[in-house]
């Protein structure tokens, strides 16, 4: 067991030596590439008096140190997150506004076309190779393999949500082991339904170090209900520094993305603010422009596609090509939504019928082999084909490309007051539960993942989205 434990613990360190081979490795062949079509492969070049072969050694090792120095090879930052991408671009961004200054000041004639060509191929092949390292990674999280062991210190409930999102988020890297609670111990029941052991109450540093070395922790994360001081919080900050273990707080924060938290620090307290959530005017317009580029680009590239689906409809099966059906869009006006027909004729009629087969968690109606489905609509249903015609609907306006999932007015009049927050912004045509898992996905999960893209949308993230969904509907996991 402590050899295993060993070995595993040491993927930091054969992590960390694989990033500095493989970022060596993309520099010498960026800079090396960008000499070669400047210059040639003549050695030697001289051009205004510099020295170009002299050159590209100092900028691959500039380059490299930089990497080193923004912290781009830390654990805590690899296989989750935008963090290490975006420390990548500013090291080597800031490495070329340096030479950019550099030459500028000291009057230093530099070939355009050779930075030209060494930034973006080196920055692009570092940003490839950390995803593709990422990919690796993560293959081994999902295995257990590569994780941080992590020991929860908080409430009993605190400790159960955080634990339950991290082993459902395993890409993030952390093992939940054991908790540690303060106050009444007989709260500490729910810890022991998710196979946590609590490894003690006592709020006092020497307890709470000799729970860590029980549990052989690497990691030591502090939420809500931990009824710690500051001073013995600090002397705990001290010691984990000493012992080489991570501490981590963990706020009573959730669905709250990145670029809504700020800290700043105010005598030495570091202040979480949380900015209020808006689409202002700008954004709006933005998002409008690529919802009508985009999808008008789509409808004339897959004109023949749409062809082909409505003459697969029409022939399969008596009634119309198009299925509009009432849905509820932004600020909870109605429109209707355009679909290639998937069931019968008579298939709202039969609804009642079938009620009591419902497997959508009561506000959501879906059955598996509908038996109103039929053959053609069982195929496009599969691939998402029947959703084709939404894309009139984005052109139009009632819709976008991204966002919440349009509701029926029936599942709207049966929203609490919280859910209504998905009606702030138009219903898209994939979203957020499109590439979660689709018809698999509970009703809570539905709304949390609705409301986590309401209160946090950005341009970047309907991009990433939209990448996302044409790998969800090859694979044509929860369609039904």
């Amino acid at each position: 067991m402590g050899d295993s434990l060993s070995q595993e613990a040491n993927w930091r360190a054969r992590t960390s030596r694989t990033l500095r081979i493989v970022d060596a490795l993309v520099i010498v062949w960026a800079v090396a590439g960008a000499y070669s079509i400047r210059f040639g492969l003549d050695s030697g070049v001289s051009i205004s008096g510099q020295d170009y072969v002299s050159l590209s050694i100092i900028l691959a090792v500039t380059w490299w140190l930089m990497l080193g120095a923004w912290n781009t090879r830390q654990s805590r930052i690899l296989g989750s997150g935008p963090d290490e991408y975006k420390r990548v671009a500013a090291a080597s961004l800031w490495l070329f506004g340096l030479v950019a200054i550099f030459s500028y000041v000291f009057r230093v004639d530099t070939a355009r076309g050779y930075v030209g060509i060494a930034l973006p191929a080196g920055l692009g092949g570092l940003l490839l190779a950390r995803w593709l390292l990422r990919q690796h990674l993560s293959i081994h999280r999902q295995k257990g393999r590569r994780m941080s062991r992590l020991l929860l210190l908080g409430s009993p409930g605190a400790v159960v949500h955080l634990a339950e999102t991290l082993v459902r988020e395993k890409h993030a890297g952390y093992t939940p082991i054991g908790a540690y609670t303060t106050g009444d111990s007989s709260l500490s029941q729910e810890l022991a339904n998710i196979g946590l052991p609590v490894l003690g109450h006592e709020p006092t540093t020497h307890a709470i170090l000799n729970a860590i070395e029980r549990c052989a922790a690497d990691a030591v994360a502090v939420t809500v209900g931990m009824q710690l001081n500051p001073r013995t919080l600090r002397q705990l900050g001290w010691e984990l520094a000493d012992r080489n273990i991570a501490l981590i707080l963990a706020p009573a924060l959730t669905d709250v993305a990145g670029p809504r938290i700020h800290t700043q620090q105010v005598a030495g307290l570091p202040l979480i603010h949380v900015t209020t959530p808006s689409l202002e005017a700008g954004q709006r317009v933005a998002k409008r422009l690529f919802d009508v580029a985009v999808s008008a680009g789509l409808i004339v590239l897959s004109s023949p596609l749409l062809t082909m689906l409505a003459l697969m409809v029409k022939l399969d099966s008596p009634g119309p090509i198009l299925f509009r059906q009432e849905r509820v869009g932004f600020e909870g006006a109605p429109f209707k939504m355009l679909k290639f027909r998937t069931m019968v004729a008579d298939a709202e009629a039969r609804l009642a019928e079938l009620a009591h087969r419902n497997e959508g968690n009561g506000v959501l109606f879906k059955i598996r082999n509908d038996p109103r489905v039929t053959r053609t609509g069982g195929f496009l249903r599969r691939y998402s084909l029947d959703e084709l015609p939404q894309l009139f609907n984005v052109l139009f306006g009632s819709m976008s490309l991204v966002g919440p999932r349009p509701p029926l007015p029936r599942e709207v009049e049966a929203y609490e007051r919280d859910v209504r927050r998905r009606l702030l912004v138009k219903p898209g045509v994939t979203g957020l539960w499109q590439v979660s898992g689709r018809s698999n996905l509970s009703w809570q999960d539905s709304v949390r993942l609705d409301l986590y893209y309401v209160e946090n949308w950005s341009l970047a993230g309907d991009l990433i989205i939209l990448l996302r969904t044409a790998r969800a509907v090859l694979d044509g996991h929860g369609a039904y």
